[in-house]
């Protein structure tokens, strides 16, 4: 199995040259600049050579990778401390020295099983600087790995700062004596986002798509940058966690002076565990999120197309959404429950929520308290739309004050911009607030990035720490299916309820006004055959005695007279 398996990943890296292993010598040797994959076993340490090295390389960077497997490397064949790296994306830089034409490395796995790596050394010129040259944090010298941390929220990497490239032999620049231009303080870090296909777990894909991440002129050319930092920002970055989804981050250190670039090892994470085996990573939804989503679609379907027509069916709908959403970010961050108790709580709060709009408009009749609780939930949505853009990442919106209260003012203006034509806003709210019921019943079953529209709103209300995420979702094939899909439900249930409303009253009549007009005209006018019907406790009663008589014996009919002795 394990040979077939290492037969396919060498087909889908054609291109690339395949190490030479040597299994009477017992070690593997490498090329400058290319890819090799290889099978790492637990026993021994594997060796590693790289021969006829060019007398203006500086510095190397030797990187490995697997898709959760934990691999080691190491300057020296026995582990000691500050010389090795171990993880699923791991590198070491090895300073050359002068006339040095040959570097070595070891290799090993703590792993029961054989774990497939992908492995590839890259060479640097003293006008590159050097990824970690300056590293004061972590446990090896001179650090070029990215440490990637990840929670339900947000996924956090941190680097150590690099150091200005020097040749073989001389001493390295001090890191902290100047802040000037001619110390490691020029130099700036681009940090870079690479998305895997939506749905692909499978190894092969990441090795693949890990070629585009490793050297500069691949990473500036696949990826994406999402933030710029100086020497004076703190070398941390945090995004927005998408479980399921692959993602692939590098951070390339940039010289300004010289125009040197040089990458640091990418790092991967699909913000949930592969080896748990619970099925988090490949189901995008729990069972409870499943049933709980399709109930709400069903129902946001059947308001999308009739919701006007049927006033009240759309009043509890909207009034679930209000309460539930609440009340879920109050138990969520006061009690520690567990996630399906909470989506329980939830949906009993959005049902009495729901149940509390509709008595208030069959009792009071206020249209316009009705409408407001319309309004304000599709203007969430649509808020919500806005800050998912790039203008969301804006420095100005990491301050809570500032971002709740620019959040508010969109969500209210959209009630106020319809105040004279509340039927339309009506009908908009139908077919938008509907339509996207079902995109969210979608990312239960299969990972859609438009789910995240709201869903990190409420992020941000459970967690403190999300505001000072980036947000960034891949927008592929599911996502443009979904979208299409979304805005014909919208269009056509907007479409069909303003043709059936045309030439009808804009909103139904008070039913509390008309229950008592009823109840008046029955009392007083006795032509009316509703005013021979008796009351409803004696008809009550009635059905009660009714029930009781079936299970009552029968009686015999006729006379029987007992016979005389």
């Amino acid at each position: 199995m394990w040979p077939l398996r290492l037969l396919v990943l060498g087909v889908l890296a054609a291109g690339t040259a395949e190490a030479q292993a040597n299994s009477s010598d017992g070690f593997l040797e490498f090329s400058v600049g290319k890819f090799t994959y290889f099978l790492l076993s637990r026993p021994l340490p594997q060796e590693a050579i790289l021969r006829h090295i060019s007398s203006n390389v500086t510095f190397l960077l030797f990187q490995i990778h697997s898709q959760y497997q934990n691999t080691t490397v190491s300057f020296t064949k026995t582990l000691l401390p500050g010389t090795s790296g171990t993880g699923s994306d791991r590198g070491l830089v090895f300073i050359l020295r002068p006339e040095q034409t040959m570097c070595t490395w070891y290799l090993e796995t703590k792993e029961a099983k054989p774990v497939q790596n992908m492995a590839i050394p890259l060479s640097y010129s003293e006008r590159d600087p050097i990824p970690g040259g300056c590293n004061l944090e972590f446990d090896l010298d001179i650090d070029p790995n990215i440490y990637l941390d990840y929670n339900s929220f947000e996924t956090t990497i941190k680097f150590a700062p690099a150091n200005l490239g020097y040749a073989r032999g001389a001493e390295p620049p001090p890191c902290d004596v100047s802040t000037g231009q001619e110390s490691r303080w020029r130099l700036q870090y681009e940090v870079y986002q690479y998305f895997l296909p939506e749905g692909d777990l499978t190894e092969a894909s990441l090795l693949r798509h890990l070629q585009r991440m490793a050297q500069v002129p691949q990473v500036k050319a696949s990826a994406v940058k999402v933030v710029t930092l100086t020497a004076d920002d703190k070398t941390t970055v945090s995004f927005s966690s998408l479980p399921g989804q692959g993602v692939i981050y590098n951070v390339i250190v940039w010289d300004p002076f010289l125009n040197a670039s040089a990458a640091y090892v990418p790092v991967h994470t699909y913000a949930c565990s592969l080896e748990s085996g619970d099925g988090s990573c490949v189901s995008p939804g729990r069972t409870s999120t499943k049933v709980f989503s399709t109930v709400f679609a069903l129902l946001g379907l059947f308001v999308c197309f009739f919701g006007h027509r049927f006033w009240k069916t759309e009043l509890f709908f909207v009034g679930f959404i209000f309460v539930g959403f609440f009340f879920y970010i109050i138990i969520t961050r006061l009690t520690s429950l567990k996630y399906d108790v909470r989506l329980v709580l939830t949906a009993v709060a959005g049902s009495i929520g729901g149940i509390l709009l509709v008595a208030s408009w069959w009792r009071f009749g206020t249209l316009m308290l009705c409408m407001l609780c319309v309004g304000l939930v599709l203007g969430f949505l649509v808020s919500s739309g806005i800050f998912f853009t790039p203008l969301g990442n804006l420095n100005v919106f990491r301050d809570d004050g500032v971002f709740w209260v620019t959040f508010s003012c969109v969500a209210l203006l959209i009630p106020v911009l319809f105040l004279g034509c509340l039927r339309i806003l009506n009908i908009l709210a139908c077919g938008v607030l509907g339509s996207y019921s079902v995109v969210l019943a979608v990312d239960s079953y299969a990972f859609t990035s438009l789910s995240y529209i709201t869903l990190n709103v409420l992020r941000r209300a459970l967690n403190t720490a999300f505001r000072g995420a980036l947000l960034r979702a891949p927008f592929q094939t599911n996502d443009f299916i979904v979208l299409a899909v979304w805005g014909m439900l919208a269009v056509s249930g907007i479409t069909l309820q303003i043709r059936r409303e045309r030439g009808q009253p804009p909103f139904p009549p008070h039913p509390y006004k008309l229950w008592k007009q009823g109840r008046e005209r029955r009392v007083t006018n006795i032509l009316d055959p509703s005013h021979h019907i008796p009351p409803l406790r004696e008809r009550l009663y009635g059905r009660f005695a009714h029930i009781k008589e079936f299970f009552q014996r029968e009686q015999p009919a006729g006379e029987r007279t007992p016979l005389l002795l």
